[in-house]
């Protein structure tokens, strides 16, 4: 059983259209900007290792969205990758979650395939959810109790009868594999399902919410990096699953977002691999 939107505290219809609106609004310039600077002079520098780029366009997407959040909503903190999170974000109401470029490995190279991640967070995950797709010319939406958007058009995680002859996403951690990554995957061809590893967490997830994986297995990640992407897949009727099997809107150790009929065949592969 998913976990519906439904069942989870009602916000104010006013904020959820407003914030939807800013969302979207600040998704779009986010794509104009990354398709117009994407492997043309980048200028990334490191952090923390030689393989976790960081770029002018990231801090120029999360200084943009931070300016225009603090103007159309005033008093909600905001949480981002490159500058940490605003004073009192950690016991506010709501907070906002930015991921100014999820994947800039790929953006640094050209390689497309990153994203835009923006999201209204409470108590109880995602408000409001955006992922812009940059080089597909895709804005994916979710609202609270209103259901998942591709550029607008409804969208559903569509039924499948198993794992056999469909993708699995999964994502490095930190630039490594995860404990059990090789027999995860392992496990996944055994059971004739290909795992792609692709460089953006938000786009892993989102994947499934649009029907072209099966699921994705995140062992570790930050906030940022998922908090949008969740939104969309959880009113897209994907259930979403911490690394024990128990449903959760905005797991922080380890997921599965899954079709529902293939949930527990995919959580048995990574929890088998890990134990192992």
């Amino acid at each position: 059983m998913t976990l519906s939107s439904r069942m989870l505290r009602p916000v104010d219809p006013g904020l959820v259209s407003q914030a939807l609106e800013v969302a979207g609004r600040l998704a779009g310039d986010a794509t104009d900007v990354i398709t117009a600077t994407a492997g043309r002079g980048a200028r990334p520098t490191t952090k923390e290792s030689p393989f976790d780029w960081v770029t002018d366009t990231d801090r120029t997407l999360e200084r943009h969205t931070r300016r225009v959040l603090a103007a159309e909503f005033p008093g909600i903190p905001v949480v981002g990758e490159e500058y940490g999170d605003d004073s009192g974000a950690e016991h506010a109401e709501y907070r906002w979650v930015v991921d100014p470029v999820d994947g800039t490995a790929n953006y640094v190279a050209g390689i497309p395939w990153c994203s835009y991640s923006l999201a209204l967070v409470d108590a109880d995950g995602p408000v409001v959810s955006v992922v812009a797709d940059p080089y597909r010319g895709q804005v994916y939406s979710a609202g609270r109790g209103r259901g998942a958007r591709a550029n607008g058009a409804l969208v559903r995680v569509p039924e499948c009868a198993g794992t056999a002859g469909a993708i699995v996403c999964t994502e490095l951690t930190g630039g490594d594999a995860w404990p059990g990554m090789a027999r995860f995957v392992e496990r996944a061809a055994r059971a004739h399902s290909g795992t792609r590893i692709l460089g953006s967490s938000a786009l892993a997830v989102t994947q499934v919410a649009l029907g072209h994986a099966v699921a994705a297995v995140l062992d570790g990640y930050r906030e940022w990096d998922v908090a949008g992407a969740l939104g969309i897949a959880t009113e897209a009727g994907a259930v979403i699953l911490d690394r024990r099997g128990r449903q959760a809107t905005l797991p922080l150790d380890g997921m599965l977002v899954a079709a529902p009929t293939v949930a527990d065949d995919v959580l048995g592969w990574w929890t088998g691999a890990q134990e192992e």
